[in-house]
């Protein structure tokens, strides 16, 4: 599968070589400014149902969503990764916090990246209850989100048999 740059009026599936029965299947398509769009597509061997169908969209979409909640998050200017270890250890650092009123403060995390690596000292409850609340409110939203843009897929489109699985 690969981003490919076509007409906004592009057939979501089409037969394009029926000697070979060879399909393409096309979503998230994105229109230009120009009039044209770009549009991620897959190539089958065969007429794919629309439970095959779905097999290629939905990780498309849940590995999108992953990605953004792994690198779309900033606090104070800072890139901030939330890996599910990352996540974790906040969770964690802020747990304690909470439970013993601030006396495990203060507690530094690393932001930015390898190569440009920012330290944030919490030096207080109110300082790491902002940045957990935020972070937290962004993998929600982000979530939120993605399940909104894959419960737009009208499956209908692909064929006849647009079942719910």
């Amino acid at each position: 599968m690969h981003r490919v740059q076509g007409s906004k009026e592009v057939q979501l599936i089409e037969c394009v070589n029926p000697v070979k029965n060879k399909w393409r299947v096309r979503w998230d398509v994105q229109e230009s400014k120009d009039g044209s769009a770009t549009f991620m597509e897959a190539e089958f061997l065969h007429k794919p149902t629309v439970a095959q169908i779905k097999e290629v969209i939905i990780p498309w979409y849940n590995s999108l969503i992953d990605q953004q909640i792994l690198s779309g998050f900033s606090y104070e200017g800072m890139k901030v990764w939330l890996s599910s270890e990352n996540q974790f250890n906040y969770k964690s650092a802020y747990d304690l916090a909470v439970q013993t009123s601030g006396a495990t403060l203060p507690v530094t995390f690393k932001f930015g990246t390898d190569e440009q690596p920012q330290y944030r000292k919490f030096e207080t409850l109110s300082e790491l209850s902002d940045f957990y609340t935020k972070a937290m409110t962004f993998i929600q939203n982000t979530l939120a989100n993605g399940w909104k843009q894959k419960d737009s897929v009208d499956w209908s489109k692909y064929g006849e048999e647009a079942d719910n699985g």
